[in-house]
């Protein structure tokens, strides 16, 4: 199958794009340098030059496929609104690309914002009050009806692996700089997790087999405790462990702190079950204690 991936570049792009590759198909890689260009040639797939922008640019590219995995996404926490409306107005044109033609579009989403304060399932519709990060399944969905084979793929807050750069690592350059590590009351609160390789599989299923309108969670563990990544940063970086107040959370974590105090614990029975998906890669924690991601934050500063 030849394959149009956006955030092919990405964290979790590129291990889809290895992911692909490997199981024997041809991967057209939205890059929008030439940096980004060289590293999918490199790793074997073909280059789509553009952005989330040039919505010209993302329809030729799924015009040009047997099916699409959308992975790309601006991650400016400075402009989440505007970053989700981009984010929705690309999935309508890879959608209209591929109208009519049952080929199949895999929607990247994300767990956190389900049910915050119980365990979301596949079988609950993403809440957050009407946010257009939310608005991006009702979207994605209403393409079933229109000859698109779409799913919806949830990853978890945390999606950990060598080269992460997401959350758990500004968790970590904030602990160096504050000189603790920190967690948000009593650190009870859940953070599902899952290894990169992991979620890359699930990718390639749902591109493979998904039936539209499936929602998939690509969760490795249902719910980490925030105070024992708290706890294993201390112990990398030799920093004291404490705890923050609520109303303080922001003050000592900044634009993170109301993420990091979320309880949004995540199951992926039901994705199991459907897709055959096992994880076998290394847990948050156990992943974490390798050390590599203390080493990357070193390198950075």
């Amino acid at each position: 199958m030849r394959v149009f991936v956006t955030g092919a570049t990405g964290f979790i792009g590129s291990a889809v794009v290895s992911e692909l590759i490997d199981a024997g198909h041809e991967v057209l890689g939205l890059a929008r340098s030439d940096a980004g260009a060289a590293a999918l040639a490199a790793a074997g797939a073909e280059v789509h030059r553009g952005d989330l922008n040039d919505l010209e640019s993302l329809r030729d590219g799924a015009a040009a496929s047997d099916g699409v995995i959308h992975c790309a996404y601006i991650h400016d926490f400075s402009q989440m609104e505007q970053a989700a409306h981009t984010n929705n107005r690309a999935i309508e044109a890879l959608g209209a690309a591929l109208e009519g033609s049952d080929r199949p579009l895999v929607v990247t989403s994300g767990t956190a914002l389900v049910a915050p304060g119980r365990l979301a399932t596949e079988a609950d519709t993403a809440a957050g009050g009407g946010h257009p990060r939310v608005e991006s399944e009702r979207i994605a969905m209403a393409l079933a009806s229109r000859g698109v084979r779409v799913s919806i793929l949830r990853p978890p807050p945390s999606v950990h692996g060598e080269g992460d750069h997401g959350f758990v690592p500004v968790l970590i350059d904030i602990a160096r700089t504050k000189g603790v590590s920190a967690y948000v009351g009593d650190g009870a609160n859940r953070w599902p997790a899952v290894h990169r390789l992991d979620a890359a599989h699930l990718y390639r299923l749902a591109l493979e087999s998904a039936p539209a309108g499936m929602v998939l969670h690509a969760v490795g563990e249902e719910g980490v405790p925030t105070r024992e990544i708290a706890e294993v940063i201390g112990r990398h970086l030799d920093l004291p462990v404490v705890s923050v107040e609520p109303d303080a959370a922001s003050d000592h974590f900044g634009w993170i702190g109301a993420f990091f105090a979320l309880d949004v614990p995540a199951s992926s029975a039901l994705t199991r079950e459907r897709m055959g998906w096992q994880p076998t890669h290394p847990g948050l924690i156990a992943d974490l204690d390798v050390g590599h991601c203390f080493q990357l934050q070193a390198v950075a500063r």
